[in-house]
């Protein structure tokens, strides 16, 4: 029986699997170093202090007057400025580390599928920092505006900076990632794995999934939960309108890949 085109297009492809550990190794090797380099220029300027000052602004800014965020561990004015510095380090190589991800797994993908690589790393970029961005800049002005207003008035606010980091964190990953929603619809349905149809069928249950998922990992107030819900799901219509623009483009199947012997 001979080989499909695609199928010819993977012989000799195959390594070892020691290849693919060294070859995971040396990747993972060049993103710490693009990360510790971009910790390096960070740690110059503005420095680890500063960047702590510009994440606690949105908090500070609606504390009461006089309020100041505390330290309740002994290393913890040391350590936690660190930590924001090399997650900015992160978000600066971030284009670097995701160019690794896509260059490990891109020999075992077809020459359409590796023309995808560049797009899909600048998009993924630019996505997830917008994601941040948004985060930072609007989301976290209407949540510490809401938590702080039913605040008692006997009570002084004084955030611990290691919960407060983790917070950020998580608040950052979940917009960040919801913001990657059109990358991964597009993905979907470029590799065959759904198609437009399906995908627009099925927008009851992602509603319905996002809206879960959006309860769980915002604050306890209905508005950074509403932020997020309709940025998931505005995020999810953008990615079909734009894998199905893909699809009249490159004029490829908008039904899912067969099964391999049906």
């Amino acid at each position: 029986m001979s080989q499909s085109p695609q199928e010819d297009e993977l012989a000799g492809t195959e390594q070892p699997f020691v290849a693919h550990l060294v070859e995971l190794r040396d990747r993972l090797i060049k993103s710490i170093i693009a990360i510790g380099i971009a910790a390096g220029l960070l740690a110059l300027w503005p420095g680890p202090s500063a960047l702590y000052d510009l994440l606690a602004a949105p908090l500070v800014a609606h504390l009461p007057k006089g309020a100041t965020l505390i330290a309740t561990n002994v290393i913890s004015p040391f350590v936690v400025p660190l930590k924001i510095m090399f997650m900015a380090a992160f978000m600066l190589a971030l284009p670097v580390v995701l160019y690794q991800v896509w260059a490990f797994v891109a020999p075992g993908l077809y020459s359409h599928e590796k023309r995808l690589v560049l797009p899909l790393v600048i998009s993924s970029t630019v996505l997830f920092l917008a994601g941040v961005a948004f985060c930072y800049w609007f989301v976290f002005g209407q949540v510490f505006k809401f938590i702080q207003s039913f605040a008692p008035k006997s009570i002084t606010a004084a955030p611990d900076i290691e919960e407060y980091l983790s917070f950020v964190i998580g608040m950052f990953l979940a917009f960040g990632l919801a913001f990657e929603v059109p990358v991964a619809v597009i993905l979907l349905v470029r590799m065959g794995v759904v198609s437009v149809q399906q995908l627009r069928s099925w927008r009851g249950y992602f509603w319905v999934i996002a809206a879960i998922g959006t309860a769980l990992v915002t604050p306890p107030d209905a508005g950074s939960m509403m932020i997020l819900l309709g940025v998931v799901g505005g995020l999810y219509e953008v990615g079909i309108v734009c894998a199905q623009l893909l699809v009249r483009k490159t004029g490829a199947s908008e039904e899912p890949a067969a099964a391999d012997g049906s």
